[in-house]
């Protein structure tokens, strides 16, 4: 090893960037180049879900910074927060779209897992964010649904813990800690996807490789396929989407 290299390895950001490209390859983070099959509704629900998120924490944070009077009494307040309502509204149901739309396309293929499950604990951890939001409103219809809830959660053993009865622990549940363990599913869902890529169609035929019944391109032979683009196969540019034969057209 040289006396460079000796120093890089000393360095905390050469350490930090290979620690970063072990987890996406370079390249990963922000292509320029996806799939034909990624121009699909299913993934534009996604990104609107991502979107509307934003959203919900940049009215969430104007409603805490200003305060319950606020909300109540000021017409400012009051479009503040029927914009975190709607945007909530709207967060719920692309985000349902997108989960059921992966659901169907079995999302969890090709060591994807882990990107199901985030996804899923995610929309979870959300239902239950939104369940104390309805409690932090601090008006009579919040009241209302603490009184009915509480008997369910003591019914099964979690309500000396999360006291819906309690308004102060309740906002702190909604404005604290479920806000960070949805920041932190999402973050980790979004570095699964760009690591392992959006799930292929069935039937996909991988870059690279023949379609069943294909003839073989020119050059090419058992040895070659797939070796590159001067091999006859896809390169690192394009992908082969479809049924088969179909070989898909490479978006910007």
């Amino acid at each position: 090893m040289t006396a460079a290299e000796t120093a890089a390895t000393r360095s905390w950001t050469v350490r930090f960037r290979r620690w970063i490209s072990r987890i996406v390859p370079e390249g990963q983070w922000l292509p320029d180049r996806q799939p034909a099959y990624v121009r699909s509704w299913t993934y534009v629900f996604g990104v609107a879900s991502l979107a509307a998120l934003l959203f919900v924490l940049a009215s969430g944070v104007l409603l805490v910074i200003q305060g319950a009077a606020w909300w109540h009494t000021s017409s400012a307040g009051h479009f503040v927060n029927s914009v975190h309502l709607w945007s909530v509204e709207l967060f719920f149901a692309t985000m349902v779209i997108h989960l059921w739309g992966k659901f169907f396309m079995a999302a969890w293929r090709g060591h994807r897992t882990l990107t199901w499950v985030t996804g899923a604990v995610a929309f979870a951890g959300s239902i239950a964010t939104a369940f104390t939001g309805y409690l932090s409103q601090s008006n009579f219809d919040s009241q209302w649904i603490s009184a009915q809830a509480k008997d369910g959660l003591n019914a099964v053993g979690i309500g000396a813990y999360f006291n819906v009865l309690n308004p102060a622990q309740m906002l702190m549940w909604h404005i604290v800690l479920l806000p960070l363990v949805i920041g932190v599913l999402v973050m980790l869902h979004l570095i699964l996807v760009r690591r392992h890529g959006v799930v292929p169609p069935f039937g996909a035929v991988p870059p690279g490789a023949r379609a069943p019944g294909a003839p073989l391109a020119a050059g090419s032979g058992p040895g070659t396929e797939g070796a590159g683009p001067d091999a006859g196969g896809a390169g690192p540019d394009t992908e082969m989407a479809g049924r088969g034969t179909a070989e898909a057209e490479v978006t910007r």
